[in-house]
C-alpha cells in the first residue's frame, strides 16, 4: 500500500489559540465591569459608549463569538485534519476564516459601544457585519467539506458529524434571523414584526446556544476527552443516538423563551414538549463523555486538563437538565425575567464553554510548541480558583432569582401587592450582586493565571511548524451498502449525504413552527386602535434601541395577577404589529415598560434620565445625561418611514412628507410640558442665556434626543384600554 506524506497546518491552529486567549480576557473583563455596574451604576457616568446598555451586548458577543468562536475554530482545525488524515484543503480559506473573523470581532467592538445595534439577543450586529459573518462562516464550511472530500480516512468520526451539523444549522439560523431592510450603512429594521420577530429571534437565540455553544463543543469533547484520557469513547451507539436526536429536537425548543407571552399557545406548547424531550439526548452525551473516563479516574485527580474537562461536562449536564426544567410553564412563571436565568446561562458559559476551552488549550499548547506545560501547579490553581468563582457567581444569582420571583408575586390580605415598589426587590438582592462580582473576579484571575502559564510555556517551546504526517490514499469503494455494513456505518463514509440528512433534520422543526406564524394571519390578531408610531416616536424608539434599554426592561406584561396588578393590562399580540424589531426583553433589572405610557409626566422622565436616583431612590439605573444634551438627528426620518412602509407599516405619503413638521409640533408640545417644572424652566433659560452671551450654539429642547425618547415612552401601551378587548379582530 503506497503511503503519502503531507503536512498538518499547525500555524492556523496557533493563530486561533492566540485569538482565543486575547478575546477571552477582553470578554471576561467587560463582563466584570458590567457586574460592578450593578453596584456602582454611575462608574462610567457621562461616557455614552461605556454605558451599561451598550456594553452588555459587547460582553455577550465577545464571549460567545470572540472567545468561544475562536476556541471552536482552534479545536476544529486541529482535530479535523488528524481525523481525516489530510491537511486543510485551502490555506487561503483557512486564513480568510481567521482574519475575517477577527475583523468581524473588531467591527463589533467598535459599533456596539457606539450604539449601532439591531437589539436582537446574540444577533445585535448590524447588516453589513451580518453579511460578513455569513461570508466567513461559509468559507469555513467550504474549507471543512472540501477537506472531508479529499480525506485519507474513510469513515467520519463522531466529532465530524457535530462539526457538519454545526455548520449547516448556524448558517440557516443566522441568515433567516438577520433578514432586514437597511436604512443606511449601519441602520436597518428587522424584516419581521412583533410576535413573528420574537419567534424567529428565539428560534435563532436558543439555537445559537444549541448549535454554536453546544454541538461544536460536543464534537470537541468526542475528540479531546479520549485523547487526554487515552481511552476510547464509551459508546459508539450512544454517540449515534446522541447526535441525531439532539439536532432534531433542539431546533424545536426556541419558543420556551416566550412562555406566557403573546406568542400563540400552540407554538409555546411545542417548545415545551420538545424542550422536555431534549433531556434524554443531552444527558446521553454527558454520560458518554464522563464514562469515557472510566479507568482513568486516577489520572483525573492529577491532570488539570481532565479536571477542567470533567467539570465542563458536568456543567453541561447541569445546564441541560435545568433547561428542560425551566421550559415547564409552572417553573418558567417563576424564573423568567429573573436572575435565575443569569445563573443558568453562566453555568453553561463559564463551566461548559469556559472550562472545556481551558482544558483543551492546556492539552493543545504544549503539543503545538513541542514542550511541557510550564507549571502544572499553576494550572491546578487556575482550576480551583475558577471553580470557586463559578460557584460564587451562580449560587447568589439563583438566590437572587428566587427572591425576585417571591417578592414580585406576594400579595397582602387586602389584595394589594406586598412589594408594590419594584426597587424594594432591587435593594434586597444587592448582596447577591456583590457575591456575583467577587465570583466573576475570581474567574478572571484564573484566566490571567492561565495566560501567564501559557506565555511561559510558549517561551520555553520551539517555533510552531507544520507537522509531517503519513497515510495511505483512500481507495474507492462501492457507493452502496456492502454486505453486513450497518446503515450508519455506510452513512459515515458519505459526507454529502450525512450533511443533507442533518440539514433535513434541523429544518423540519423550524419550518413547522415558523412558517405558520409568518404566513397565517389568524395567528396574529390585529387591533383596530393600534396605529404606527409618529415620526418623533419612531426616532425615540431608535434611541431606546441604541442605548440598549431592552437589556434591562421588558415590554411584555404576562397574564399573571401579580403582573397585571403591578404594570397594567396584559400584552396582546396585536399591539406589536408595527414593532420592527420586537422589544419584549429577557431580563427585568428594572420594571416592565409596556404600560408605562402616561403613567408619569414628561418632567419625571427627563429627571429620571438625568439622575435616576433623584426620581427613584435606590435605583441602580445609570444616568443618560447625553440624551438631554445631544441634538436629535432628523436627517433620515423620512427614509426610516419609507423602509417601514416596505415592511408593511401603513404610513401614507402625506405623513412621510410632513414628518419634519410633525416632529417639531410634537416636540414643541413636550417642551411646553417640561416648562411646567419651575426647576427645568430656570435651568433651561439660564443655559439659553449663557449660550447667547458667549456666542455658543444652542439646541432648543424640542430638538433634543430626550424629547424623542419621552415621546416614545409616553406612547407605550396606550393604544388599547381594557374595554378595547372586544375590538380585537381576527382579520
Amino acid at each position: 500500500m503506497e503511503m503519502q506524506q503531507f503536512y498538518y497546518d499547525n500555524k492556523i491552529v496557533k493563530k486561533f489559540i492566540y485569538a482565543t486567549l486575547l478575546w477571552g480576557i477582553v470578554g471576561f473583563s467587560v463582563g466584570l465591569l458590567l457586574a460592578f455596574m450593578f453596584l456602582f451604576p454611575n462608574v462610567t457616568e457621562g461616557i455614552s459608549w461605556l454605558s451599561f446598555g451598550r456594553l452588555r451586548p459587547l460582553h455577550t458577543n465577545a464571549v460567545i463569538f470572540a472567545f468561544v468562536g475562536n476556541a471552536i475554530y482552534a479545536g476544529v482545525y486541529y482535530s479535523l485534519q488528524r481525523l481525516l488524515k489530510a491537511r486543510m484543503a485551502s490555506n487561503f480559506l483557512s486564513n480568510f476564516n481567521f482574519w475575517g473573523w477577527q475583523a468581524i470581532i473588531v467591527a463589533a467592538a467598535i459599533t456596539l459601544p457606539l450604539g449601532y445595534t439591531s437589539s436582537k439577543e446574540y444577533a445585535e450586529l448590524e447588516w453589513p457585519i451580518d453579511i460578513a459573518i455569513a461570508l466567513v462562516w461559509v468559507a469555513f464550511g467550504v474549507n471543512m467539506i472540501w477537506t472531508i472530500l479529499k480525506r485519507r480516512q474513510r469513515h467520519l468520526y463522531v466529532a465530524i458529524w457535530f462539526y457538519l451539523g454545526t455548520f449547516v444549522t448556524v448558517a440557516v439560523l443566522h441568515i433567516f434571523n438577520s433578514l432586514a431592510l437597511p436604512v443606511s450603512f449601519l441602520k436597518s429594521y428587522s424584516a419581521y414584526a412583533g410576535v413573528q420577530d420574537a419567534l424567529v429571534q428565539w428560534w435563532y437565540g436558543h439555537n445559537a446556544v444549541a448549535f454554536f455553544l453546544t454541538t461544536p463543543f460536543l464534537g470537541l469533547m468526542y475528540y479531546f476527552v479520549p485523547k487526554a484520557a487515552n481511552r476510547p469513547v464509551y459508546s459508539y451507539r450512544l454517540s449515534i443516538v446522541h447526535f441525531w436526536s439532539l439536532i432534531f429536537l433542539y431546533i424545536w425548543a426556541g419558543p420556551h423563551h416566550l412562555l406566557y407571552t403573546s406568542l400563540p399557545e400552540w407554538a409555546q406548547n411545542l417548545g415545551v414538549a420538545f424542550s422536555v424531550m431534549l433531556l434524554a439526548p443531552s444527558w446521553g452525551g454527558m454520560i458518554n463523555g464522563l464514562l469515557t473516563l472510566r479507568g482513568a479516574w486516577d489520572k483525573v485527580r492529577t491532570d488539570p486538563v481532565l479536571k477542567f474537562m470533567v467539570v465542563a461536562i458536568t456543567g453541561y449536564g447541569m445546564a441541560t437538565f435545568e433547561g428542560p426544567m425551566l421550559s415547564l410553564k409552572n417553573v418558567n412563571a417563576i424564573a423568567h425575567y429573573s436572575d435565575w436565568i443569569i445563573a443558568h446561562v453562566h453555568v453553561g458559559a463559564l463551566a461548559w464553554n469556559g472550562f472545556f476551552t481551558f482544558g483543551m488549550l492546556y492539552w493543545l499548547i504544549p503539543r503545538m510548541f513541542k514542550t511541557k506545560l510550564y507549571s502544572t501547579g499553576l494550572a491546578n490553581v487556575h482550576f480551583w480558583i475558577g471553580t470557586l468563582g463559578i460557584i460564587l457567581y451562580a449560587l447568589p444569582m439563583y438566590v437572587a432569582g428566587f427572591v425576585q420571583a417571591s417578592m414580585w408575586k406576594q400579595f397582602n390580605p387586602d389584595g394589594s401587592l406586598t412589594y408594590g415598589n419594584f426597587l424594594e426587590t432591587v435593594n434586597e438582592i444587592i448582596p447577591m450582586y456583590w457575591m456575583r462580582a467577587i465570583g466573576g473576579t475570581m474567574f478572571i484571575i484564573g484566566a490571567v493565571i492561565m495566560l501567564y502559564n501559557v506565555v511561559r510555556t510558549v517561551a520555553s517551546g520551539s517555533k510552531v511548524t507544520d507537522e509531517l504526517a503519513e497515510a495511505a490514499a483512500l481507495k474507492k469503494v462501492s457507493k452502496y451498502r456492502t454486505k453486513g455494513e450497518g446503515w450508519h456505518t455506510w452513512l459515515e463514509r458519505k459526507p454529502i449525504k450525512l450533511t443533507i440528512f442533518a440539514t433535513i433534520a434541523i429544518l423540519i422543526g423550524g419550518i413547522i413552527q415558523i412558517v405558520p406564524t409568518l404566513l397565517v394571519k389568524s395567528n396574529i390578531p390585529t387591533i383596530s386602535s393600534v396605529k404606527p408610531y409618529t415620526p418623533l416616536e419612531l426616532e425615540g424608539r431608535d434611541i431606546y434601541i441604541r442605548e440598549g434599554c431592552v437589556g434591562c426592561h421588558s415590554q411584555m406584561v404576562r397574564p399573571f395577577r401579580s403582573e397585571v396588578e403591578r404594570y397594567g393590562e396584559y400584552s396582546k399580540a396585536g399591539e406589536f404589529v408595527y414593532d420592527h424589531p420586537f422589544l419584549w426583553g429577557s431580563k427585568r433589572t428594572g420594571p416592565d415598560l409596556h404600560r408605562v405610557g402616561q403613567k408619569y409626566n414628561d418632567s419625571w422622565h427627563l429627571n429620571h434620565m438625568w439622575d435616576p436616583q433623584s426620581t427613584s431612590p435606590g435605583s441602580i439605573m445609570p444616568s443618560y445625561k447625553w440624551l438631554i444634551k445631544d441634538e436629535l438627528d432628523k436627517t433620515s426620518t423620512e427614509e426610516k418611514m419609507e423602509v417601514m412602509v416596505s415592511l408593511g407599516v401603513p404610513y401614507t405619503k402625506e405623513q412621510i412628507a410632513n414628518a419634519q413638521q410633525d416632529m417639531l409640533k410634537q416636540g414643541t408640545k413636550i417642551e411646553e410640558n417640561l416648562y411646567a417644572d419651575p426647576d427645568f424652566a430656570k435651568s433651561y433659560e439660564a443655559d439659553k442665556k449663557y449660550a447667547k452671551e458667549n456666542g455658543e450654539p444652542f439646541v432648543e429642547m424640542r430638538n433634543r434626543e430626550i424629547v424623542a425618547v419621552i415621546a416614545y415612552i409616553q406612547r407605550l401601551g396606550t393604544d388599547i384600554k381594557v374595554k378595547d378587548e372586544q375590538k380585537i379582530s381576527k382579520n
